[in-house]
């Protein structure tokens, strides 16, 4: 089974003499959630409109489940839930009247399941309740439960979290974690604050000005981001013997680099080599918080 359920390959959309998309590539692996990170008006949203049909590309291409044709990716988006910018709600209906007509759309007529579903996202106790009295994050759940109405193995969601409050964040999160988790949705959620997702995802796709800046894995970004001193020495085996006997148990090798992640001081490991008569040829703190190299990569695509 191949595991990329979504491929963008140099998608570029203008409006006139406004460049809102260029070059953009990315791809979306089964089983993960994904954070689509950058400033407000980076070409998020542009971008997912492209992707679930919304708007043409003007350039570019589109592979969703492993079609590329206008026939094959109607099918394929069959396969796909998305809450895009802001849920398109009845208001003078009641949610559950709301999933009812989203299920009509697909020729679909089950109750049982949308009650399920109003339990799922938190709405259980109040099916019978109009959207129009509905609170802000009241509206996103109903929003994502019906971008879920269809059963996706893919759900791609806009600002999901926009506006809501922090126990609400946390909600929505917990919800997001569970679908992949439990369920096996992959998740593509959309963000300007990558803080906003630390807790949730598993890669990010970093976009700022229309152009893709970076895809890394959180992994990744943790090793770029987190506090360690490196050490670079031609008696790597000797340095890390000496930590191991002062008690250090956070280290990692890199051929003659050690990265100590224990919080001891810079100086305390220099004066540790220089007592065993270990030459160091490098000994620094390496110290980057994830705001600033969030703000250093969003440099990086200024026009």
């Amino acid at each position: 089974m191949n595991d990329t359920i979504l491929r963008v390959e140099n998608l570029t959309k203008t409006y006139g003499d406004k460049t809102a998309l260029k070059n953009v590539n990315f791809t979306v692996k089964r089983g993960r959630i994904y954070g689509f990170i950058g400033e407000n008006g980076a070409g998020k949203t542009t971008a997912i409109r492209a992707i679930t049909g919304l708007t043409h590309a003007t350039s570019g291409k589109v592979e969703l489940f492993g079609q590329q044709s206008q026939k094959g990716l109607e099918a394929a988006r069959k396969k796909t839930g998305c809450l895009v910018e802001r849920p398109i709600l009845s208001l003078n209906k009641t949610a559950f009247e709301n999933l009812q007509m989203q299920q009509l759309l697909f020729g679909q007529n089950d109750s049982e399941q949308i009650r399920q579903l109003l339990y799922r996202v938190g709405l259980g106790d109040v099916i019978n309740k109009k959207a129009r009295d509905f609170s802000l994050g009241m509206k996103q759940r109903l929003g994502i439960a019906l971008a879920l109405i269809n059963r996706p193995e893919l759900l791609i969601l806009d600002e999901p979290v926009n506006g809501l409050d922090p126990m609400g964040m946390v909600d929505i999160r917990n919800l997001l974690r569970s679908l992949c988790e439990d369920d096996g949705i992959t998740i593509l959620i959309s963000s300007h604050i990558l803080t906003e997702l630390y807790q949730l995802v598993t890669d990010y796709i970093i976009i700022s000005h229309g152009q893709i800046v970076e895809c890394i894995s959180k992994k990744e970004l943790q090793d770029k981001c987190s506090a360690y001193v490196l050490l670079e020495t031609p008696q790597a085996d000797e340095a890390a013997r000496l930590l191991e006997e002062k008690g250090v148990t956070e280290t990692e090798r890199v051929n003659g680099q050690i990265k100590v992640f224990d919080d001891i001081p810079k100086e305390d490991i220099a004066k540790w080599m220089y007592e065993g008569k270990i030459l160091l040829t490098l000994l620094l703190k390496h110290e980057e918080s994830l705001e600033n190299y969030y703000m250093h990569l969003l440099g990086r695509g200024e026009k």
